[in-house]
């Protein structure tokens, strides 16, 4: 591909035009693969700068290729601008997201500042540090935060994300062979034993199950001051309920307090049986 894109012709300025109008107005097929077969050697050239990012050649030029294929999509022959001058944009833009998107399993911004910040931040660090090298980090990242419009903080990430490559979980924690464990065999799960979710699943519905028979103890009245006070999550207050019920709060908090001891009792015998059949 890189052979016979630099053996491609270059299009001069009027040729170029025509081709454009074709492609524009009549959907010439040829027109658009002379376009961009005349402009490959550039898709070539810039994906050549991005190589740092260590990405395959082959992945930075085919996403090129399909900027410059957008930019002629877009391109308007009658603006009296080259071909070559639009179309670096969208190819840049292109590459730029590929490697967002493929260069590190952890996502990083997509704004246009933090997609700056991550193409230029080596760059101004570098220049920075040239010119005063009595300039201490914090300086540094002070400094790119005001050029580019960002806070610190996203500096001093981005940074960090860029002083190396991802590595695998799968890295045995030992330079040689002999060892089996690996980096993950040392992550901590905070999560449950499926023993204890059983387990917990199990005594939740037994609670409920006492609950619910030791409910059967309270007469109508007693059963619904405890479900309006302490079954409901808002919980209605001695006042509410008393008003409802024609009775004064006082008279509600004695009902109230003589239902939990009779849900007390109810549950404390419930307990003792189930221990006794354990």
């Amino acid at each position: 591909m890189i052979r016979s894109a630099m053996a491609a012709p270059y299009l001069e300025r009027e040729e170029e035009r025509e081709l454009a109008i074709r492609w524009k107005e009549k959907r010439d097929q040829e027109a658009l693969h002379r376009i961009t077969s005349a402009h490959m050697r550039l898709v070539i050239s810039m994906a050549s700068r991005f190589r740092r990012f260590d990405l395959p050649m082959s992945d930075l030029v085919q996403e090129g290729h399909v900027g410059l294929l957008e930019a002629a999509v877009r391109f308007e022959p009658e603006r009296e601008v080259r071909f070559s001058t639009y179309a670096t944009w969208w190819i840049r833009a292109s590459m730029q997201d590929y490697i967002l998107r493929n260069w590190s399993i952890v996502r990083g911004g997509t704004s246009s500042t933090q997609k700056a910040l991550f193409f230029n931040l080596r760059r101004l660090r570098a220049r920075l540090v040239q010119e005063d090298e009595a300039l201490s980090q914090a300086d540094v990242y002070h400094r790119i935060s005001v050029r580019l419009g960002v806070s610190t903080a996203d500096v001093e990430l981005m940074d960090f994300r860029l002083s190396g490559p991802d590595s695998s979980l799968s890295t045995p924690v030992s330079g040689d062979d002999s060892s089996n464990l690996e980096r993950m065999d040392f992550l901590v799960d905070d999560s449950p034993l499926q023993d204890e979710i059983v387990e917990g699943a199990i005594d939740s519905e037994r609670r409920s199950s006492w609950l619910t028979q030791a409910l059967a103890v309270l007469n109508e009245r007693e059963l619904h001051i405890i479900r309006e006070r302490r079954l409901d999550d808002e919980g209605a207050t001695l006042e509410a309920l008393g008003e409802s019920l024609g009775i004064s709060k006082e008279r509600v908090r004695q009902i109230e307090n003589r239902a939990l001891e009779k849900l007390k009792t109810a549950l404390l015998s419930k307990h003792e049986i189930s221990a006794y059949q354990a």
